[in-house]
């Protein structure tokens, strides 16, 4: 385990390098409470055609810009807006917001917008990719840090987890053991927050969403272009439902449909992205000769690893002391999960492992030893997770979803969603409402969108992105071969592609999506001549 990083929260070792092409898934609520949120932001069919205006203004407020270890280059400020929208006279939030200049001379007067990951990430910190992405080329780039987190007060960060995931990677990933140590540090991470005052259930995707559209209206900007990826696709698909306005089009990257993220959902995922790499390997000659039946080699080492874990020493990816580290069948699917082995090396780690060798995993398992203290808002993973993609689905229903993905792995490893382990007893301390029938809502939208999928994804698989597409009608669905999370920061052509729509929003150029195919894997001499 590592800390929590992706679409559905999900822990994944962090040490993001800044590297050109590299990049870093109930029951209703009260009647009353869903009158007021139709009040708060009614659909567009409801609305009449006119942008209601808040209850509780917001206002942006100039000021300069947060300490980063690469300087923010733009101007900055915060928005401050209410906690709690149902709550009028009661705390309110400051969000840090960046605006980054258009590179060009003659920008484009309508700015974009981008909406990061997690739930949980800091937006701030990704402002050196976006730039390095092109984002900025025609327009200027808007930046703000989502409620909950790093750069936004009150900050949900979990101190607490942190500590938790940096002591997990020397133990077993899905024991019992391992489940009530985590539950004990967010239990403490509750306890603080809502001892200080913090309403947990005000931070979610609705919240977050008003938010942005508050944004809109503070700085006078008419209309702007969306951008989201990972979790920000949920958020971005949320904020297009519920205010459409000003909206000229949505980019979605990574993508995560509301209306079906979910823990089971998780599994869907995995499979799609872990056994696109295995066929990816057998449509290469050289792969497919050095390493035969890929999908049954995983098999056999969850299974064996499960039965019997390795406990090795491995140094972090980042450098330092080696640390301990235990390898069991939940840690090698999750670090596949988290693309912790870069896509290119998974069939060698994997025949190394059969053969004995764990390296390319240990020291994976070992980045997570490692965290930033305080750098990732776990408070808001779980506000919106035990929310949102929880609730509805049992337990049972998790295991039956890691068995048909997986038929033959063991129950211990298929019963904890990928990423998202113990997460319905982390819910239960957690406490928040069941939002399920307001956020768990397909977006039908004619705004001009682009849907962007890697096909290594096995956090967001890429057949979600055509998923979401079907109720955006002036969609175009690009699918980037070998290509994991995030798809732009990793991929000179998806980033063409997304300059072209920003440019031409209803016919994006996606030509040189047609000569694109995986990067070669890498190839180790066999055991038995190394």
């Amino acid at each position: 385990m590592a800390e929590q990083d992706f679409g559905t929260g999900c822990p994944a070792p962090r040490g993001r390098t800044r590297h050109r092409g590299r990049a870093r898934s109930g029951a209703a609520l009260v009647t009353a409470g869903l009158a007021f949120l139709a009040v708060l932001a009614p659909t567009p069919s409801a609305a009449g055609g006119g942008e209601p205006r808040p209850l509780v203004p917001a206002r942006f407020v100039p000021g300069p810009c947060p300490t980063t270890p690469e300087p923010v280059p733009g101007r900055c400020g915060y928005l401050e807006v209410p906690e709690n929208r149902a709550r009028r006279g009661g705390r309110t939030v400051r969000l840090t917001v960046a605006i980054v200049p258009a590179a060009s001379g003659r920008p484009a007067a309508d700015p974009v917008v981008f909406m990061t990951g997690g739930p949980g990430a800091d937006a701030i910190s990704d402002i050196p990719f976006l730039i390095d992405s092109g984002v900025n080329r025609d327009r200027d780039l808007i930046v703000m840090a989502q409620r909950g987190t790093l750069h936004s007060r009150p900050n949900l960060a979990c101190p607490e987890v942190d500590r938790f995931y940096a002591e997990a990677v020397g133990l077993r990933y899905d024991a019992p053991s391992t489940g009530r140590r985590l539950v004990r540090a967010t239990r403490a991470c509750r306890d603080r927050l809502t001892a200080s005052g913090v309403d947990l259930s005000a931070y979610n995707t609705t919240e977050n969403a008003a938010d942005f559209a508050d944004l809109r209206r503070a700085l006078g900007i008419e209309r702007w272009n969306v951008y989201g990826y990972s979790y920000g696709t949920d958020l971005a698909l949320t904020y297009l439902r519920r205010h459409p306005w000003g909206v000229r089009s949505v980019a979605i990257d990574s993508v995560v449909p509301p209306q079906v993220v979910s823990l089971p959902w998780t599994w869907d995922s995995a499979r799609e992205g872990i056994t696109t790499v295995f066929a990816a390997c057998a449509a290469q000659p050289r792969c497919a000769h050095r390493y035969p039946d890929l999908r049954r080699t995983l098999t056999e080492q969850v299974r064996r690893l499960e039965a019997r874990p390795l406990t090795v020493m491995a140094a972090p990816p980042s450098g330092g002391a080696p640390v301990r580290v235990v390898l069991d069948g939940g840690a090698l699917v999750n670090l596949l999960v988290a693309n912790a082995v870069p896509a290119v090396d998974v069939p060698a780690a994997l025949d190394e492992l059969a053969h004995g060798n764990p390296e390319r995993f240990a020291r994976a398992r070992a980045a997570g030893a490692t965290p930033v203290v305080g750098e990732f808002a776990h408070g808001l993973t779980q506000s919106v997770a035990c929310a949102e993609w929880v609730p509805g689905y049992s337990r049972a229903d998790l295991l039956r979803a890691g068995r048909r993905a997986f038929p033959g792995w063991p129950d211990s490893v298929l019963a904890q969603a990928p990423q998202l382990p113990f997460e319905h007893d982390v819910c239960r301390v957690w406490d928040v409402p069941d939002r399920t029938a307001v956020q768990r809502v397909t977006t039908t939208s004619a705004v001009p969108a682009l849907v962007l999928s890697g096909t290594f994804d096995a956090k967001t698989g890429a057949r979600w992105g055509a998923y979401a597409a079907r109720t955006l009608s002036r969609s175009t669905t690009v699918r980037i071969p070998g290509i994991g999370h995030w798809v732009v920061p990793q991929s000179p052509c998806a980033q063409r592609v997304l300059a072209s729509f920003l440019t031409r929003p209803t016919g994006p150029d996606t030509r040189c999506v047609a000569g694109l195919a995986p990067k070669p894997f890498t190839i180790t001499p066999p055991p038995e001549t190394a």
